[in-house]
């Protein structure tokens, strides 16, 4: 039995690739496709249309940064986490800067791997211990640097509240339980700011939080 969240694994590596298939598919995920390089995963993700495309960045002579952005003009909805063996700081940001939703080092365990692919599913951003701060940095940094865009929508006091804990990761339960509402009451509040900043899920809104300085180091 699967969990209904469908699932593209690209890497170059196929003893790598197919056991980390083989581990996702064991633990209840929908495997429906693996690919080899870049012009593959974007092929293969058009036609079978996964949730989430777990990838490598190295794909031997193509880059899975081109792979990232084929995907996301094609399916925009889909989310990509990527799963690398390099956990320097210019790669997680050049895959961050492409659209990626999340970044692995390979030495995540299996566990580890399972609870990344759903939240990715789910819309939060997913990062190794240690990388999410980098990320926020950097963004910080291009916000600063750059304050002449349009003006900001006015949220309401408490959709700022729950903007800056979506953008921390947390559940809809977890916030409601932090700021003693329901979690259909923290839904609302998210569809709303949603709404008035145009965006599409809570990727996009933790960007749009970190890029605003609404997180909190």
């Amino acid at each position: 039995m699967t969990d209904g969240i469908t699932v593209m694994v690209v890497d170059d590596h196929p003893i790598w690739r197919e056991g980390v298939a083989r581990d996702l598919t064991e633990r209840g995920l929908d495997v429906v496709a693996t690919a080899p390089d870049a012009d593959a995963a974007v092929r293969i993700a058009r036609a079978v249309r996964p949730r989430v495309v777990l990838m490598d960045l190295n794909l031997g002579e193509t880059t899975g940064l081109q792979a990232i952005e084929g995907i996301l003009t094609a399916l925009p909805e889909t989310r990509i986490l990527v799963l690398s063996a390099s956990g320097e700081h210019a790669d997680v940001l050049e895959a961050v800067k492409a659209g990626a939703a999340g970044y692995l080092v390979k030495s995540a365990s299996a566990e580890e791997l399972l609870a990344a692919v759903r939240r990715t599913a789910d819309g939060f951003p997913v990062f190794t211990p240690g990388l999410a701060g980098l990320v926020l940095g950097e963004y910080r940094r291009l916000a600063g640097s750059d304050r002449s865009g349009p003006a900001v929508p006015a949220l309401t006091e408490r959709e700022t509240d729950v903007l800056r804990l979506v953008a921390k990761g947390l559940t809809a339960r977890q916030i409601g339980e932090r700021l003693g509402v329901s979690h259909r009451t923290v839904e609302t509040h998210v569809q709303s700011t949603l709404r008035k900043l145009q965006l599409h899920n809570r990727v996009q809104l933790a960007r749009y939080a970190i890029e605003q300085g609404i997180v909190e180091e």
